[in-house]
């Protein structure tokens, strides 16, 4: 009776979710594209596909990007999102793999982590459908999210980023909580 209580106990402690870890450390989804890292390349296939450009940066262990790979991405409508609005590329924070900027700058994934500040994992970025070949990631992003956030604020900051709100002037937090009274939800 104890061990059979134990096992109980033990399931219910079991996340619902595992996400995959690939050899690298870092997370693997469905929806992330496998490139070369050349940052204008990248854009122009995420064009190509009617798609935003979504640049995620993790790193081997973060207890937060773990976070949003089992508890938000795997959420239907925002994997949905990710699946049919995003060109998603993975860059690893401490990785020696080359990445090309907008402005032709080619260096380590961890050297452009730090030129373009990115301080906490994951860090998502999200650009525009056209940037100028003299500008670096970081000042070309429509908006930059640092850390782990929750369905709602993810779901709304994806839609506002694929209903292009950010060129009409509607500033996302008074989006956010727009729809979120229209839905009837409390964060």
């Amino acid at each position: 009776m104890f061990r059979t209580t134990l096992a109980a106990l033990a399931l219910l402690a079991t996340p619902v979710f595992a996400a995959e870890i690939g050899d690298d450390g870092l997370h693997e989804a469905p929806w992330i594209e496998e490139t070369f890292k050349d940052l204008r390349e990248d854009l122009e296939e995420a064009e190509a596909q009617g798609k935003t450009l979504m640049v995620i940066i993790e790193q081997r262990g973060c207890i937060y990007c773990t976070k949003m790979y089992e508890e938000v991405f795997p959420d239907p409508e925002i994997t949905a999102a990710l699946m049919d609005d995003f060109y998603v590329v993975q860059l690893n924070m401490f990785g020696d793999v080359d990445v090309t900027d907008f402005d032709g700058e080619t260096m380590s994934e961890k050297d452009i982590a730090q030129r373009w500040n990115a301080n906490f994992t994951p860090m998502i970025m999200f650009f525009p459908p056209e940037v100028a070949n003299d500008v670096a990631a970081d000042d070309a992003a429509i908006v930059s999210m640092p850390g782990a956030f929750g369905k709602w604020t993810t779901l709304n900051l994806l839609n506002w980023i694929s209903e292009d709100r950010y060129e009409g002037g509607e500033n996302f937090q008074r989006y956010h909580a727009r729809i979120l009274q229209e839905r009837g939800i409390v964060e």
